[in-house]
C-alpha cells in the first residue's frame, strides 16, 4: 500500500514546481544558452528529443567520444567486445536495447577512470547475405556458377551486406551508442580472413582438425550443412504436427522358424507355462517400427533391438486390409500400440468371428523373448525401390543398440543409416556391418535417395523429383498430400502399415530459412571439440556469467556434452577453408597466411601446376591497407589455385568456405590483423581478453560459443571476463515482435517521439537485461512524465530561485555538520545512492542502479527534499541557511547527472553541463569526461536516513488516509496516534514530529506506549513468502499465525521475527511473512506498514475549518499570480468580495495569507467587477489582484 502512496504523491509534487512557480510543464522548445553564460540556463518545458539532437550535435563538433578515449591515454584498459551486425538487415527496437546495455558499461568504466576503446564491426558473410541476396536477384544456389558466376555473386553479396550500413550509423548516433565507425572490422577484408586462417593453421598443427564422412545437419532450401550449435539456437526446434506410421517389417520365410525357436527357448527356461507353444507355427510374423519421418522409409536397411528390453509376439487383425497378422513389439508399449480400437482376448471364438467393420479388434500376447534373441532375423525390403550399391546382403536384418527406448514408439527402431548418426553409428558398429542406403548416380558416385535439394532422386520410381518435405516447395505450389502421407497411404494399401496418425513433435529448423532440416550425409571438416570441451567448461568456470544460471545452465551444459565442430559449408560467399589436397586424399597443406600461400603458388608456377600468380604486384610484408586491397582471398579466387604436394603431385582447394560462426569467433585477433600486425595486443593482453561483452541469450550458441572455443582451443584462455546474456525484446502483450504481426516497434519512430534517454531508461529500469522486456510505449511515456519530467522540475526550481538569488557556488564550501538536519539527510542518502550504484554498475546489474538512481530523485530530492525546503529558497535573506539549500540542491543535482550518465546520457550531460558552465565547479566539457561520484562514509547517517524514513513512511501514511477519507491536506488535523514499539523508535519520530506535522497538516502526535486498548490489530499469512519457504507445512503455519494473541503480533512488530514449533519442528517467522492491520475506531483512521501504524483524528472542528479555508484561499491567490504574470517576487494586493465564512476564516489566519502569497494589503469589498470568480467547500465569491 505504501508503495502506491509514494507513487501517486511522487506523481503529484512533480506538479508542484510549475503550478507554483510559472513553470509552464512540458512545452517543445528549448531555449539556446551562451556557452559564457553567469546564469543557470532555463527552459520553456521538457523536450527529450530536441536535448538529444542538440547534445549529438554537441559531441561532434567537440569529439567528445574521442576524447573520452584520449583523456584516459595511459590509464588502465577496460576492454570491449562488439558483436557484429550484419547490415543487409534493418536495425530492430531490440537492437536499441543490446546496444543501451553494453553502452552503459563502457560510460561507466569511463567514468571511473578507464581507456575504454570500443571499435566496430560489420558481420558480412554467411547464409543471411547469400539468401538475401539470392532472393533479390532471382537465383537459386543451384544457378550459381551457371547463370551468373561466382565472381559475379559474390561482388552482388559484397554490394546486399552493407546496403543499409547508414541506417545503422544513424540510429547507433541516435541512441547515443557510442562506438568507433569510423574504423570498424569488416569480416570480408583480406586481412581479417587472413588472421581466421592463421587460427585455423593452429588448430589444424595442434592435430585437432579431421575430415569425416558423417550424417550431419543439412539446410536444403540454405544448401549447406550446419553445425550442432546452429541446429540448437534457441527457436531452432519447433513443434511441428507430421503423419507418423507404425510400419510392418515382414520376417523372411527362412528366418521364421528361427524366430519361432527363440520365442520357444525363452519361454522354455523361463518357465513361462501360461503361453501355449503349439500356437507358435505362424504363417506371417512381423517386426513394428514406427517413425515420425516416413519419408526414410525407402532407406531402412536394418532395425534395432534393446538387447535386454522383453519383446512380445501378438496375434491380431491388420485394422486397414482385416488380415490375420503376427507382430512383435516391446512388451512394455503393447498398451499403447493397442488402445483405442483394440482388445485382448484368449477365446478363440473371437478370432474366428472377428469381420471387417467390427468397432474392436481383438488381440493375443502369444509369447515373449529378450531383444538379444531377435538379433540376426532377417526381413524383407519394406519398399524396394533401390539396394546399397555396396553389400546389399548384409541389410535388412534386426540389429542391437543400446540407446533403444521404451518410452515411445514400438521398442524397435527403423534404422536407416543414410539419414540418421544413431542409425549410422550402430549400423557401422554391428558385425558385419549394416550398409547404409546409398547408390550411383549417373557419374557413379554414391548418393542418398534424397539429393542436396531435399527431393526424391531418380531411384525412387513414381516418387522421383518430389520434395521429402512439403516446406520445401516455393508458396502455393506444395501438394495437398505430402510424401510423407503417400507412402502412408501405399504402406496401408500393401498390408505394411499398422498403424497411421497424425503426431505432434519437436523438429529442428534451419536458423535462418526457417524450413525444416535433414540430417544428411556429408564428407565436411570437423574441428575436435570433445577433445577440448572440458578445458572449455573449465574455463567457463571463470566467466562471470549475468544471470549466473545462464552461464552455468544453458551454456556450460552445452559445453559440457558439445560434439566435433562441423567447420564446412557448402556455400560461395564466406571465407574459403584454406585446405588443399591430392587427388587421392594423401597428401594436404593447410594456408595459415597470404605469405604462406603466395609463395606456395609460385613454386607451383615453377612446377608448372598453376600458370599465374593471382596476387602478383602484392608486397609481402608491406601492412598498408592499399597493397591488402590488391588481393581478394574469396573462393571465386583461390578455387582457381593449383598447389603442389611433397611429393610433386597437384592439389586442389577443397571446395567448402567455412562455418560463419567462426569468422564471428575470431574478431578478438582478425579486428587487429592478428599476429601478423598489433602482436602485443593479444600476447601482452592489452586487447584480450574482453573485460565485458553483452549479446542477446541466443548467442550461447553462436558468438559466446564460438569465441570460448577458439580462444580455448589456440590460447587456452578465456575470450571474455564478464557476459551480459540480454533477453527478448517482447510487445506488451508477451508476443513476439513481427511485421507480420504488425507488433514491431520502429526503432526510429520510438526516439523520435521520446528521446534516446527516455526509450533507454525505460529498457533498462523495467526489466533486468536477462529478462524478456515486454515493450510497451505507454511506459516510456510513463518514465519521461515520472523521472524526467520531476528531474527536469527540480533543475528548473533550483535554476529559477538561484538566477534571483544570483548563487554561482562562488561562497565557501558549507560544513556539513553546520547545515540543517535536512541537507545532512539527502547529503546522506546521496552518498548511500553513490555507494549502492557504484556496486550495481560494477557487478553489472544496471537495471538495479537505475531504479535506484529514479527513486533516489522522486521520493527523496524531489518529494521530499525539496518541497520541505522549498520556503528556504523563496524566503529570507541570502545567507548561510540558504546558501546551504543551494549548495545542497546543486551537489544532488550534479551527481545525479553523473550516476545517470551511463543509462541517459543525453539528458545528462545537458543537466551536467547547465550545472557547471554557470559555476565552473567542474572543468570537464561533459559528463562523460568527469569522474564518477565518490563515496565519503563521513556523510553517511544512518540514524538521521531511519528516522527521516519513518517519517516519510508515517507521511504517506497519514496523506493515504487523507485521500480515504477525501480531506483534502490544505485541511489541517488536530492529531494523529502513533504506537510505539520501544524507546528507540518513540525517539526517532519525535527527532521528525514537527516536520511530519508540517508535510501532513496537523496540529500535533500523541505516542502510545501500550496501544492494545485503542487499537485491535489483525494479522494474516503472506502465503508469497511462506509457501517457497515452508511448502507442505504451510497449512499448519498459517493457521498458527491466525490464531496469534495482541501480545504475539506485538512481539513480531517489535523484534522483527519470532520462534514457533511447528508439528515438532523449529521455525523462525518473519514479518515478511505476514500481514498486519488495524481495524479503525470511531473518529479515527487506522493504517500500517514497515511496522509502523497510524491512527489519524478526521474530527474538523470550526477552527480547524477555518485554517483551511484560509489554506484555500492562499492556493487560489498564487495560482491568480501565476495566472496573472506577476514575477516571483512582486509584492501584490488582494481584493475580495465580501463573504461572512470567509472573512471569518481570514481574520485570524491573515497574516498567514499575506506571508505566502507576498501580500502587502487584503482588504474585503462589497462589490468587485473585474474580480475572477472563485469557489470552494462553501464559500463563494470573487478576487482581484493588483500591484501594491
Amino acid at each position: 500500500m505504501v508503495c502506491r502512496i509514494v507513487l501517486l504523491h511522487s506523481a503529484i509534487y512533480a506538479l508542484l514546481f510549475f503550478v507554483l512557480f510559472k513553470i509552464p510543464y512540458f512545452r517543445t522548445s528549448i531555449k539556446e544558452k551562451d556557452k559564457m553564460s553567469t546564469k543557470f540556463t532555463e527552459y520553456k518545458g521538457l523536450d527529450l528529443p530536441t536535448v538529444a539532437s542538440e547534445v549529438l550535435d554537441f559531441w561532434k563538433k567537440e569529439n567528445i567520444f574521442e576524447k573520452s578515449v584520449t583523456t584516459r591515454e595511459g590509464n588502465t584498459p577496460y576492454v570491449f567486445f562488439e558483436g557484429p551486425p550484419s547490415a543487409n538487415g534493418l536495425p530492430g527496437i531490440h537492437h536499441v536495447m543490446a546496444r543501451a546495455i553494453k553502452d552503459i558499461f563502457c560510460r561507466y568504466k569511463t567514468q571511473k577512470g578507464f581507456q575504454v576503446k570500443r571499435k566496430a564491426g560489420w558481420d558480412t558473410h554467411g547464409l543471411p547475405v547469400e539468401l538475401g541476396t539470392e532472393k533479390e536477384l532471382g537465383i537459386t544456389k543451384e544457378d550459381i556458377g551457371k547463370s551468373i558466376s561466382i565472381e559475379e555473386y559474390n561482388e552482388a553479396c559484397k554490394k546486399t551486406v552493407m546496403r543499409y550500413t547508414d541506417v545503422w550509423n544513424d540510429l547507433t548516433e541516435k541512441m547515443g551508442y557510442w562506438v568507433d565507425m569510423e574504423d570498424p572490422y569488416v569480416t570480408y577484408k583480406p586481412k581479417y580472413m587472413e588472421t581466421v586462417w592463421w587460427l585455423l593453421k593452429q588448430i589444424y598443427n595442434k592435430d585437432l582438425m579431421y575430415k569425416g564422412y558423417t550424417i550431419q545437419p543439412y539446410s536444403p532450401k540454405a544448401g549447406t550443412g550446419l553445425s550442432s550449435h546452429e541446429v540448437n539456437q534457441p527457436g531452432s526446434y519447433r513443434d511441428v504436427t507430421d503423419t507418423t506410421v507404425v510400419a510392418q517389417f515382414k520376417v523372411l520365410e527362412s528366418s521364421r522358424e528361427l524366430l519361432c525357436s527363440k520365442f520357444y527357448d525363452y519361454i522354455s527356461s523361463k518357465n513361462l507355462q501360461h503361453y501355449k507353444l503349439s500356437v507358435l507355427d505362424l504363417d506371417e510374423v512381423y517386426f513394428l517400427a514406427w517413425t515420425t519421418t516416413p519419408w526414410t522409409l525407402p532407406s531402412n536397411t536394418a532395425l534395432t533391438v534393446g538387447p535386454k528390453i522383453e519383446y512380445v509376439l501378438v496375434k491380431t487383425f491388420n485394422q486397414y486390409t482385416f488380415s490375420l497378422t503376427n507382430v512383435v513389439l516391446a512388451k512394455n508399449l503393447v498398451g499403447k500400440q493397442f488402445g483405442k480400437g483394440f482388445y485382448e482376448s484368449k477365446d478363440l471364438t473371437d478370432f474366428e468371428n472377428y469381420k471387417e467393420g467390427d468397432k474392436k479388434i481383438p488381440y493375443q500376447i502369444l509369447a515373449e523373448c529378450k531383444g538379444a534373441d531377435l538379433v540376426g532375423i532377417r526381413y524383407e525390403q519394406l519398399l524396394p525401390f533401390a539396394l546399397p550399391y555396396q553389400n546389399p546382403e548384409n541389410a535388412f536384418r534386426v540389429i542391437s543398440g543400446d540407446f533403444v527406448t521404451i518410452e515411445d514408439g514400438t521398442g524397435i527402431v527403423h534404422t536407416a543409416p543414410t539419414f540418421g548418426a544413431d542409425d549410422a553409428k550402430v549400423a557401422k558398429e554391428a558385425t558385419p556391418e549394416v550398409p547404409p542406403l546409398l547408390v550411383l548416380d549417373e557419374s557413379g558416385t554414391p548418393v542418398p535417395l534424397v539429393d542436396l535439394q531435399g527431393k526424391f532422386t531418380s531411384h525412387m520410381g513414381e516418387y522421383a523429383g518430389k520434395y521429402v518435405k512439403n516446406e520445401y516447395y516455393e508458396d502455393g505450389e506444395a501438394p495437398d498430400r505430402s510424401i510423407d502421407v503417400e507412402l502412408a497411404i501405399r504402406l496401408k494399401e500393401e498390408n505394411k502399415a499398422f498403424k497411421v496418425e497424425k503426431y505432434v513433435h519437436s523438429y529442428p529448423h534451419c536458423w535462418r530459412t526457417d524450413k525444416p532440416i535433414l540430417y544428411y550425409p556429408l564428407d565436411s571438416w570437423f574441428i575436435k571439440i570433445t577433445e577440448v570441451r572440458d578445458r572449455m567448461f573449465d574455463l567457463n568456470e571463470t566467466i562471470n556469467w549475468k544471470p549466473k544460471s545462464t552461464g552455468e545452465g544453458r551454456f556450460g551444459n552445452w559445453i559440457k556434452n558439445a560434439n566435433d565442430w562441423n567447420l564446412s559449408r557448402s556455400r560461395f560467399w564466406g571465407i574459403p577453408l584454406p585446405i588443399w589436397r591430392t587427388e587421392d586424399k594423401q597428401e594436404e597443406i593447410l594456408i595459415g597466411s597470404v605469405e604462406e600461400l603466395y609463395n606456395e603458388i609460385e613454386k607451383s608456377i615453377q612446377a608448372g601446376f598453376q600458370k599465374e600468380n593471382p596476387f602478383k604486384g602484392f608486397e609481402i610484408g608491406n601492412m598498408d591497407e592499399e597493397n591488402y586491397d590488391l588481393i581478394d582471398l574469396h573462393k571465386n579466387v583461390v578455387d582457381e589455385i593449383t598447389l603442389i604436394s611433397a611429393s610433386g603431385k597437384p592439389m586442389t582447394r577443397e571446395a567448402d568456405l567455412i562455418d560463419v560462426w567462426f569468422d564471428s569467433g575470431s574478431m578478438p585477433y582478425a579486428q587487429w590483423h592478428y599476429p601478423f600486425e598489433n602482436k602485443d595486443k593479444i600476447d601482452e593482453n592489452k586487447d584480450f581478453p574482453a573485460d565485458f561483452i553483452a549479446e542477446g541469450v541466443d548467442q550461447t550458441r553462436g558468438w559466446f560459443y564460438t569465441l570460448h572455443a577458439i580462444a580455448t582451443l589456440v590460447f587456452d584462455k578465456v575470450a571474455y571476463k564478464n557476459v551480459v546474456s540480454n533477453g527478448l525484446v517482447l510487445d506488451k502483450n508477451g508476443q513476439k515482435m513481427s511485421k507480420r504481426l504488425g507488433n514491431a516497434a520502429d526503432p526510429f519512430e520510438t526516439l523520435a517521439e521520446y528521446g534516446p534517454d527516455a526509450t533507454r531508461w525505460y529498457m533498462i529500469s523495467n526489466a533486468n537485461p536477462w529478462d524478456n522486456l515486454k515493450f510497451d510505449l505507454e511506459g516510456i511515456a510513463e518514465v519521461r512524465r515520472k523521472f524526467f519530467g520531476t528531474l527536469y522540475n527540480t533543475y528548473s526550481f533550483f535554476s529559477l530561485y538561484a538566477n534571483i538569488d544570483g548563487f554561482k557556488y562562488e561562497e565557501a564550501e558549507i560544513p556539513l555538520n553546520e547545515r540543517p538536519e535536512i541537507d545532512q539527510w539527502i547529503i546522506s542518502e546521496l552518498n548511500t545512492l553513490i555507494k549502492d550504484v557504484d556496486g550495481f554498475y560494477a557487478d553489472y546489474e544496471p537495471t538495479k542502479a537505475a531504479r535506484a538512481i529514479s527513486d533516489f530523485v522522486q521520493e527523496n530530492l524531489s518529494n521530499w527534499y525539496v518541497r520541505l525546503c522549498r520556503r528556504r529558497f523563496w524566503k529570507g535573506e541570502y545567507a548561510q541557511d540558504k546558501i546551504a539549500a543551494y549548495q545542497t540542491l546543486y551537489t544532488c543535482l550534479l551527481t545525479i547527472s553523473k550516476l545517470g550518465a551511463p543509462i541517459a546520457p543525453f539528458f545528462m550531460d545537458k543537466l551536467y553541463r547547465d550545472l557547471t558552465l554557470a559555476t565552473q565547479s567542474e572543468k570537464f566539457d561533459s559528463v562523460h569526461l568527469a569522474e564518477f561520484p565518490k563515496h565519503v562514509e563521513n556523510f553517511v547517517n544512518k540514524l538521521l536516513e531511519s528516522k527521516m524514513q519513518k517519517a516519510q513512511t508515517i507521511s504517506s501514511l497519514v496523506l493515504s488516509l487523507r485521500k480515504k477519507e477525501m480531506i483534502k491536506v490544505r485541511q489541517p488535523l488536530q492529531k494523529v496516534m502513533i504506537p510505539v514499539l520501544d524507546e528507540k523508535q518513540r525517539h526517532e519520530i519525535e527527532a521528525v514530529s514537527d516536520l511530519i506535522k508540517a508535510e501532513v497538516n496537523v496540529k500535533e502526535i500523541l505516542f502510545l506506549d501500550d496501544a492494545s486498548g485503542v487499537l485491535v490489530k489483525q494479522i494474516k499469512p503472506n502465503f508469497k513468502t511462506l509457501g517457497p519457504r515452508f511448502g507442505k507445512d504451510m497449512g499448519l503455519i498459517s493457521k498458527e499465525i491466525q490464531g496469534f494473541s495482541a501480545e504475539k503480533i506485538n512481539q513480531l512488530e517489535s523484534n522483527g521475527t519470532l520462534e514457533l514449533v511447528i508439528a515438532g519442528k523449529s521455525i523462525t517467522l518473519t514479518i515478511e511473512d505476514v500481514e498486519i492491520s488495524s481495524q479503525d475506531i470511531e473518529g479515527w483512521l487506522v493504517a500500517n506498514s514497515n511496522g509502523i501504524t497510524v491512527a489519524l483524528d478526521i474530527v474538523i472542528s470550526p477552527e480547524l475549518k477555518k485554517e483551511g479555508i484560509a489554506r484555500e484561499l492562499v492556493n487560489r491567490i498564487q495560482n491568480i499570480r501565476k495566472d496573472s504574470g506577476f514575477e516571483v517576487t512582486d509584492k501584490i494586493k488582494v481584493h475580495l468580495q465580501k463573504n461572512d465564512i470567509l472573512e471569518e476564516a481570514v481574520k485570524p489566519n491573515v497574516d498567514y495569507i499575506k506571508s505566502e502569497t507576498l501580500t502587502e494589503e487584503l482588504v474585503f469589498e462589497d462589490s468587485i467587477s473585474d474580480g475572477i470568480e472563485i469557489e470552494f467547500d462553501d464559500v463563494q465569491t470573487k478576487i482581484l489582484i493588483t500591484n501594491n
